[in-house]
């Protein structure tokens, strides 16, 4: 039983080798403390990363065209390919059945701006309702672009949370008029992004009022989709990636462009490459992991040292124990309490500072790359798994040994 006496017996053991309990201590801690922050590190990475696609849709896919690079069919290299409403709609009808949410795009940037005497130059989205979705929009006052605003080609406009700021100031935008290049359009919503102020400096209007009123016929900058989601994860990868090539496709053969021509068409997928920068961080976090348990290793093989050390001291004390009945396993329990208690009082220690650490600092870490490194409690839990094991593993060679010597012979011992 692990009573009051045995703490007592503990502390008397270690403390007649303190110099070299400290310095193993001190290697188990800082094991734990380096892996505690490594994996604080990884988290921030992916915290990160999670934020960056968090400002559009993760399981997007996106079409646009350039300038051909290859002559095909006839035609020299060199056209620029136009995208047209009948493409989207082409697209929105062959896979209707595996897509979410749809909408054609026509921006125009640096639109001129004007309320009473503010002005402003911010990027136009000529877009459709599920525009929304894709681009991750929260409306914060009003409402979206909406069905009938596309049908009636209405002159509506939604403006992101800084347009406000800048031209409205204080004042509610709701059923107001702005001025975009001399043509009114009313304001019928504001909204935030996930990007900040960067997404919240467009202007969201209806696409068929945009080219109307800009002369846009019927042309498209870009196409973007949705994939639906299904349970598995990797099946939407691998459906996004099937849907993407086929799409390339399709847009290829209308527009009579080489299927090898990788510059003209260009459909990008959110979702695939969410895949390949998850599967990175998992691995950097593996690595950690490593790096910080092989750094715990060192300090294990520190405890195992001094836990042979104080076998031998202790080597008649333990063949008096034996010669007045004591079972192996008890010789056994002995030792290896002795060894969990150092390595689980040295890591607690660096667990309990590089958790702190974590806390105090790691709030104000918020960059595009790492945000708010951390540990969640299930991590935590493991390390102490780690320490208990770590633990044990040190001790278990010198407990065998000890169990195994002869009580005459310790007896002997000086």
């Amino acid at each position: 039983m692990f009573n009051i006496e045995r703490w007592q017996e503990i502390f008397e053991t270690l403390r007649k080798n303190k110099l070299r309990t400290f310095l193993t201590g001190l290697s188990v801690a800082s094991g734990i403390f380096i892996l505690v922050i490594l994996l604080g590190v990884s988290s921030g990475l992916k915290n990160g990363v999670t934020s960056q696609f968090q400002q559009d849709a993760t399981n997007e896919l996106g079409v646009r065209t350039r300038v051909t690079t290859k002559g095909y069919k006839g035609l020299n290299p060199g056209r620029r390919i136009q995208l047209k409403n009948e493409d989207f709609n082409m697209l929105s009808s062959t896979y209707d059945e595996f897509l979410e949410y749809k909408s054609s795009n026509y921006n125009i940037w640096g639109g001129q701006v004007a309320y009473k005497n503010e002005t402003g130059n911010y990027t136009l989205r000529g877009m459709m309702p599920d525009g929304q979705f894709i681009e991750n929009c929260d409306i914060v006052d009003g409402r979206f672009i909406n069905q009938a605003d596309l049908d009636g080609t209405r002159k509506v406009a939604v403006i992101g949370r800084k347009v406000k700021t800048d031209i409205f100031k204080d004042e509610d935008p709701i059923d107001k008029y702005i001025s975009i290049w001399g043509i009114s359009y009313k304001v019928v919503g504001v909204y935030s992004d996930p990007g900040g102020e960067r997404e919240e400096s467009n202007i969201m209007l209806p696409i068929t009022s945009v080219q109307k009123a800009f002369n846009g016929g019927d042309n498209v900058r870009h196409i973007e989709f949705t994939v639906k989601m299904s349970e598995n994860f990797d099946e939407a990868v691998e459906l996004s990636k099937n849907l993407s090539l086929a799409i390339e496709k399709d847009i290829k053969q209308k527009h009579i462009v080489a299927p090898d021509d990788e510059a003209a068409i260009r459909v990008w997928n959110t979702l695939e490459e969410a895949k390949k920068i998850y599967s990175l961080i998992d691995t950097i976090k593996t690595v950690f992991w490593v790096i910080g348990i092989f750094t715990i290793i060192a300090g294990v093989v520190g405890v195992g040292n001094i836990m042979i050390i104080i076998v031998k001291e202790r080597t008649k004390e333990i063949g008096i124990r034996k010669a007045i009945g004591a079972e192996p396993l008890s010789i056994i329990a002995m030792i290896l309490q002795e060894a969990i208690f150092v390595t689980m009082f040295s890591g607690f220690i660096g667990l309990i500072f590089g958790m702190g650490l974590l806390e105090l600092f790691g709030p104000q870490v918020d960059s595009p790359f790492i945000k708010f490194p951390q540990v969640d409690f299930p991590t935590a839990i493991t390390t102490v798994f780690i320490l208990v094991f770590a633990g044990a593993l040190a001790g278990f060679l010198p407990a065998y040994r000890a169990a195994k010597i002869k009580p005459i012979i310790a007896l002997r011992d000086e």
